[in-house]
């Protein structure tokens, strides 16, 4: 039996997509549930919209209930720029990369599945920060029930693999097909464009998640030719993703990385600044590129954007000073004066 779901629910799946902070995932999967046609045809839909309230609102409940007290957080709520998930097979060094990134201090074990848990750090690229949450390894002797939900907040991922390992080849193909199997899909598609101009896999499925990946050939220093190891790696798993070749004992190809996403994910800085006062350039607004003047009022406070009544814009293309109604489109290192 056909769905035949209404634009109301279509909205509210829409909303659903594009959010990844945790609790805002909840409340458009609840307004999902609310809005659909209550039919046979929807029923499948309907439990698993239900299965996933339930997946979501228990990872953010599991730190406070009595058995769990203490336990780290399976959910990472999202700060900064974008967040950056490490996903990658045992023994790649994610951990070494990911305190080399961040600064964390956290010293790497030598020995495999010592990461249990979401840790979360912030790497600096400029005057932004992204997230990068350090997860365990995806591998069939550890598998992780709660992995999907975690990653649904994520904006995007580094592919973490090791070149020097004979079997680097399957354990990128198992990597994939573990996360399919969790509807989760890897994409090599990162520009705004690519995603409305060709369809990929798990487009007509809401609860698949479509994660750009950027691959990481981790232990470069370790390796002959990291270039050619890197080519001749891509050519043998057919995969296409943007790669570097990196590493995280020496530093080598690591400043690439925070540029590199900069670019890709679309992110624009916005300066804000109060009536009669400089502008704050010591810590912007991150949007995304397309984003407008509505959306920055929203971050800035979730009401003003219902008092906004024209902002001032400087350093955009011709303007200085110039009022812009709710809808001008922002661009990286504008100044803006919201007034209301």
């Amino acid at each position: 039996m056909p769905a035949n779901l209404t634009p109301e629910y279509k909205a509210a799946e829409a909303a659903f997509r594009k959010a990844r902070e945790p609790r805002e995932r909840l409340e458009h999967l609840r307004e999902m549930l609310r809005v659909i046609p209550k039919h046979k045809g929807t029923d499948h839909l309907q439990a698993d919209i239900k299965r996933r309230i339930k997946d979501i609102a228990e990872a953010l409940e599991a730190p406070s209930k009595g058995g769990a007290r203490g336990a780290p957080a399976l959910v990472v709520r999202p700060e900064g720029a974008a967040q950056i998930a490490l996903v990658g097979p045992p023994n790649t060094g994610k951990s070494a990369l990911h305190a080399r990134l961040t600064g964390s201090h956290v010293e790497p074990a030598p020995y495999p599945f010592a990461t249990q848990y979401p840790r979360p750090g912030m790497m600096p690229y400029e005057d932004v920060r992204f997230q990068l949450v350090d997860l365990p390894p995806v591998s069939r002797e550890h598998p992780l029930p709660w992995l999907a939900s975690t990653l649904q907040s994520a904006d995007a991922c580094l592919l973490v693999l090791d070149l020097g390992e004979p079997a680097c080849v399957e354990q990128l193909a198992e990597v994939s097909a573990m996360l399919r199997e969790r509807r989760v899909a890897l994409t090599d598609r990162w520009e705004p464009a690519l995603e409305s101009a060709s369809k990929g896999e798990g487009d007509d499925d809401p609860f698949t998640l479509r994660l750009p990946a950027l691959l990481i050939a981790n232990k470069a220093d370790q390796l002959d030719d990291p270039a050619s190891e890197l080519r001749a790696f891509l050519d043998l798993s057919g995969a296409r993703f943007p790669a570097f070749a990196v590493s995280a004992s020496t530093g080598q190809g690591l400043g690439e990385i925070g540029p590199w996403l900069f670019r890709h994910l679309g992110i624009v800085r916005v300066y804000t600044k109060a009536p009669g006062k400089p502008p704050d350039h010591e810590r912007p607004f991150t949007l995304r590129r397309g984003d407008t003047v509505a959306q920055l009022a929203r971050l800035v406070h979730k009401d003003l954007a219902q008092s906004l009544r024209y902002a001032r814009v400087w350093g955009g293309a011709g303007f200085d000073g110039r009022h812009v109604g709710r809808d001008h489109v922002l661009t990286d290192g504008e100044v803006v004066e919201l007034a209301v």
